[in-house]
This record gives structure tokens, C-alpha cells and sequence, in this order.
């Protein structure tokens, strides 16, 4: 057996006993990372009825579908990502690349000539397993996540961002410090503990 045969029968074996995996399939979620975001939203309380949210990476869905449900429908979510999504109820899907002038044309005529009050984003790089790789990677669609939500983000809007740890994110961080009025990084218990993910959430857009 070669190893990324191992590796993906490794991966299913932890995916099958993995609580939040089991929760998600469970409670109807499209996937486990709606916990993640669950349990970030406890300590950083972010929603607001009719709200304008923009999900960035957002197949297959789980972080749409979980403002959804929470605010009960009174939201408008722009969800963006390069695969296809299933639809949801109260969210209007952009399939393509965010920072495609094109693309960036559809988000805005969904906005109406309006922003977001919050941007998020739980995108990742396919990984190679090379960290060499994958770091700058990772951090360079954070960097684009977080330029997008400069432009596209409320006065007092927020922004909520996956990262790695590794190179690059404390420049990452000083550069959200200089936009928003307080940024802070955090780890909610639903990310596996030997991955390096973590989440920025960054509070209170600036002029």
C-alpha cells in the first residue's frame, strides 16, 4: 500500500470517530466546521439580525448554513468559492475566484451598493504536506481575505479569517491591526489539536 493510500485510510479511520463529525451528520450540518465557527461566535458575539454576511471558501456550506439557521433566516449571506454549493435558503452563491474583477462585479451588485458587517473566510490551500509549501500558501489567501474585507466591510464591520501558524502571520496580524480596532487570534476547541490552524477575528473596521 503507498503512503497516500495510508494516509487516506488514516484520515477516514479519525474522520469515523471524530465527535464533531459525528455531531454534524448527526444535527444535519454540511460539515463539522460549523462547530469551529460555533464556538469562536460564543466568545466573540458577531451576529445581528439582518445582517449582511459575505462567507469566502464557503463549500460546502457549514458556515452559511449555521448563520443561517442561527438568525433564522433574517440575514443575507454572498457565499463565494471556486466548487460548487449546494443551495441554502437566504444565501445567494457566487461560484468563481474572489478577487476576479468579474467575480468581485457579482459580489457587489449582490451588495447593491452597500457592505458587509461581517467577511469570513475558513479557506485553505490544498495541502501538500510540505510546509515549505503550504505556509506561504495559506497565508497568502488569508492576506487576500483580508484585503477583500477592507474594501467590502461596513465601518465597525468584523472579519473572521483561518490561518496557520508558521511564517508570515505576525506580519498578518500587525497588518489586520492597522484596519481594524482590535484583532485577536483564536483557537476553538473544534480544531483537531495537532493541526497549526487557528483564527483571526478582527473586530471594529476603521476608516
Amino acid at each position: 500500500m503507498n503512503k497516500r493510500r495510508k494516509a487516506n485510510r488514516s484520515w477516514q479511520k479519525r474522520q469515523e470517530k471524530d465527535i464533531y463529525v459525528q455531531r454534524a451528520r448527526r444535527d444535519g450540518w454540511r460539515s463539522r466546521a460549523v462547530f469551529k465557527l460555533e464556538q469562536i461566535l460564543a466568545k466573540e458575539r458577531l451576529l445581528k439580525t439582518d445582517m449582511i454576511c459575505i462567507d469566502l471558501g464557503a463549500a460546502p456550506g457549514g458556515w452559511s448554513q449555521y448563520i443561517t439557521v442561527t438568525l433564522n433566516g433574517r440575514v443575507k449571506i454572498i457565499a463565494v468559492d471556486l466548487l460548487p454549493m449546494e443551495k441554502l435558503p437566504f444565501v445567494d452563491f457566487v461560484r468563481g475566484d474572489f478577487t476576479d474583477n468579474d467575480i468581485v462585479q457579482q459580489i457587489e451588485k449582490l451588495l447593491c451598493g452597500g457592505k458587509a458587517d461581517l467577511v469570513i473566510s475558513d479557506m485553505a490551500p490544498n495541502i501538500t504536506g510540505t510546509k515549505a509549501v503550504d505556509q506561504p500558501r495559506s497565508m497568502y489567501l488569508a492576506e487576500q481575505a483580508l484585503q477583500f474585507s477592507v474594501c467590502n466591510l461596513e465601518i465597525g464591520g468584523n472579519f473572521i479569517c483561518k490561518v496557520f501558524q508558521g511564517q508570515g502571520i505576525d506580519e498578518f496580524v500587525r497588518a489586520a491591526k492597522q484596519t481594524f480596532g482590535r484583532v485577536k487570534l483564536l483557537k476553538p476547541k473544534a480544531s483537531r489539536s495537532k493541526s497549526s490552524e487557528t483564527y483571526l477575528v478582527a473586530r471594529n473596521r476603521q476608516l
